[in-house]
């Protein structure tokens, strides 16, 4: 009954939990179906409307969009149309800058309007050619104000600037507003402003600035006697020219710098003070943007035509030359003050604080003009040149006594060359000394300019000595590479040309010795160091002298050979014919060589006289015994003959020998000859051959220890034997006694 009860009592807790878990089930099914439901709904109904408002939304928006470009296109035109307007009414009052600024307005408008994407309208094309036109009309306009106020009044024959034309030249300038109807014409600065504005006031400068240079500014550098005048009227400011009478060559730069000034004062004051707006450069004034279009080229012209000039040529005036640095540093300094150069240019100071390197430039192009000069000149004018005749050099000071304690006294160069060594060593005086011969005057000319401008490098500062020691090389390396070419065919054809540049070369190299070391006891320059030399140059000037009076004996020696070969080899001198040709070949060669003899008479120092016309009479002499001996057969005519022309050059050899003008003292060297010709003892042996009979000839031998054995060998004795000798026992005998 317990149980039971228990039972009861569980079942009854059970049921209504039981009941409640069902009814929450029917709920959550009611729940889930309405899930269903709505999910049915949301995927048929609601999706598509969302789907349609977002496409709608969208649409929208983009008609948003094209609206607000079309209101922002209607927005530029109508800013365009009234910056047009605005502008044409502004020109009409002449407002120029309002105009101008108008016009770069509608301009910006435009260029918004172009540089839509996708978008492009008819009517930007129209809007284009209406700006243009516009542009153009004020541009117009404003050229034409420009013309008013700035008036050149130009010489018919327009781009001449020679100093007649410029005397005719005026420039007018109509910027003194008239008292009057100030409106009428529009102040400078609008126009220029306005120009400005539009970006056209850069090309009217350059156009004005040229125009400056070539009437106004140039003018006044090149021409000294031209002179501004400027004169002021109520309503216009002239600048106009007179010329000087009696005016110098050459502007001093202080004047040339105070005329310049006056035309940028005036022009300053009448033109140039004119602050403006530069598009992107903030304010500008006229003055500086004309400084900056012709400044370089005025500056040019200023140093090349002008303080060039004033350079000195004399290391003695450029003390005073400190005047002109000071006017250019003045001069550059109220440019600036006008604004017309910047602050920090100094081309002018520049160049003219730099004088002693321009010194030193223009004295070396002037030494080497001079040099070339004398380079190109004649050769055959010549001064004599004796052991005691001292080039014309400039005075050499002694060393001073307190600057070289330990130094030995500078040698004295005396006269040409003499060394005077102190008392302790004497050298002989004519250990240094040149022969007495002709040397051109150009080359003695060329050795004093080379001193002086080393006595002037002495006096210079340190830059400067070794830029014009550098000079007096090039001027001796310019005569090795100018002279031999430049002279090359007179050099070949005339032989006296060739002895006497023979002369010169050796005269240059003699002097290039001693050159750098005379100015070694100037004991300030840079070349007391010992490094000053010109000894290097001497093998070259001695070989150059060799060379081309070695090519000239060639050539003589080659005629020589030339005539003797038409001497029909000495053979068969009985033949009239041949003997007379024989005769007119040695009389050729004598008169070859007395000509030359006399064109280096006086000309070559004697030793090399001597040895020259030595060597040609021994080329002819050693022809002659060459053809003698290889003859085969000589009848007894025949030597007579040939032993007669032998004895013309014997006697008349020597005569050839005159070195000197006074005849009297040539005698020595015609008795010399044999010293000087090689082959002259074997020619008078030749002859003695030609006139003796067996016996002599065999004496003359004396077992190989004679005479004749000194000249000839034992074969040619034998050769010539055969040759005058006929066949005999005594023939045999005798050429037996030949070995």
């Amino acid at each position: 009954g317990e149980v039971c009860t228990m039972i009861n009592k569980k079942y009854s807790e059970f049921l209504p939990s039981m009941q409640s878990a069902e009814e929450l089930l029917a709920q959550v099914e009611g729940l889930s179906h309405n899930i269903d439901l709505l999910k049915a709904g949301i995927e048929n109904e609601v999706q598509r409307d969302l789907n349609v408002a977002v496409a709608e939304f969208t649409e929208l928006k983009q008609q948003l969009e094209r609206d607000t470009l079309v209101l922002s296109i209607l927005k530029k035109l109508q800013e365009f149309d009234t910056a047009i307007k605005e502008c044409s009414s502004a020109l009409l009052e002449k407002q120029y800058v309002a105009a101008a600024q108008q016009l770069q307005q509608a301009r910006s408008s435009l260029r918004s309007l172009e540089s839509r994407r996708g978008f492009e309208l008819k009517i930007l094309k129209a809007l284009g050619t209406e700006l243009t036109v516009q542009t153009q009309n004020m541009l117009y306009l404003l050229g034409e104000e420009w013309q008013k106020l700035i008036v050149w009044k130009l010489p018919p024959s327009k781009g001449s600037s020679s100093l007649e034309a410029v005397v005719l030249s005026e420039l007018h300038l109509h910027t003194v507003p008239p008292q009057d109807e100030d409106t009428a014409v529009p102040p400078v600065a609008a126009v220029l402003q306005a120009l400005a504005v539009l970006g056209e006031l850069h090309s009217k400068l350059k156009d004005f600035g040229q125009l400056l240079l070539q009437y106004i500014l140039k003018p006044l550098i090149s021409h000294p006697s031209l002179e501004p005048v400027p004169e002021e009227q109520p309503d216009v400011f002239i600048l106009r020219f007179r010329c000087q009478e009696l005016a110098l060559d050459e502007a001093s730069p202080m004047e040339v710098f105070d005329k310049i000034k006056l035309v940028f004062e005036v022009l300053h004051k009448y033109l140039l003070n004119v602050p403006l707006e530069q598009p992107g450069e903030g304010r500008v004034t006229l003055a500086e943007l004309l400084g900056e279009l012709i400044w370089e080229e005025l500056s040019d012209c200023l140093i090349h035509n002008c303080l060039v000039n004033s350079i000195p040529t004399n290391s003695s005036k450029l003390e005073q030359y400190k005047e002109v640095i000071e006017s250019t540093e003045e001069f550059e300094q109220a440019l600036k003050e006008m604004q017309f150069l910047k602050e920090d240019t100094t081309a002018l100071l520049k160049y003219a604080c730099n004088v002693d390197s321009h010194f030193a430039n223009k004295k070396c192009q002037d030494v080497i003009m001079a040099a070339r000069n004398l380079m190109t000149s004649e050769i055959h004018n010549t001064v004599k040149i004796t052991p005691d005749s001292s080039i014309a050099l400039p005075e050499l000071p002694a060393p001073e006594s307190g600057d070289h304690p330990k130094l030995p006294r500078a040698c004295s160069l005396l006269h040409n060359g003499t060394v005077n060594l102190g008392a302790e060593s004497r050298l002989s005086p004519f250990t240094l000394c040149l022969p007495t011969c002709r040397v051109s005057s150009s080359v003695q000319q060329l050795l004093e300019l080379a001193y002086h401008t080393l006595l002037e490098a002495t006096a210079s500062t340190d830059l400067c000595c070794v830029q014009l020691f550098d000079c007096v090389r090039n001027i001796f390396q310019l005569f090795y590479e100018v002279v031999p070419t430049y002279h090359r065919e007179n050099l070949q054809k005339l032989p006296q040309l060739a002895a006497i540049h023979h002369n010169n070369c050796m005269y240059i190299a003699h002097h290039l010795l001693t050159l750098g070391h005379q100015f070694r006891y100037r004991s300030t320059s840079v070349l007391s160091n010992g490094a000053a030399t010109f000894v290097d140059l001497v093998p070259g000037f001695r070989r150059l002298g060799m060379e081309c009076f070695l090519a000239q004996m060639r050539v003589q020696k080659g005629e020589i050979l030339e005539r003797l070969s038409s001497a029909r080899n000495f053979s068969n001198m009985d033949d009239e014919e041949n003997y007379c040709a024989a005769k007119k070949a040695i009389k050729q060669v004598l008169h070859q060589l007395r000509r030359l003899g006399m064109v280096w008479q006086d000309v070559l120092p004697v030793n090399v006289y001597c040895k020259a016309m030595g060597a040609l009479l021994n080329t002819a002499l050693a022809e002659i015994v060459t053809r003698i001996a290889a003859l085969e057969d000589i009848s007894a005519e025949d030597a007579d003959r040939l032993y007669s022309l032998c004895r013309i050059m014997v006697e008349e050899g020597p005569q050839v020998f005159t070195p000197l003008l006074e005849e009297d003292k040539n005698k020595k060297y015609q008795e010399e000859v044999p010293v000087y010709v090689q082959k002259w003892m074997t020619f008078k042996e030749l002859m003695i051959i030609l006139q003796a009979n067996l016996q002599e000839i065999v004496d003359q031998w004396a077992d190989g220890k004679g005479p004749l054995a000194e000249e000839f060998s034992a074969a040619e004795v034998k050769s010539l034997i055969r040759a005058l000798f006929q066949n005999t026992e005594r023939r045999a005998a005798a050429l037996a006694k030949i070995k």
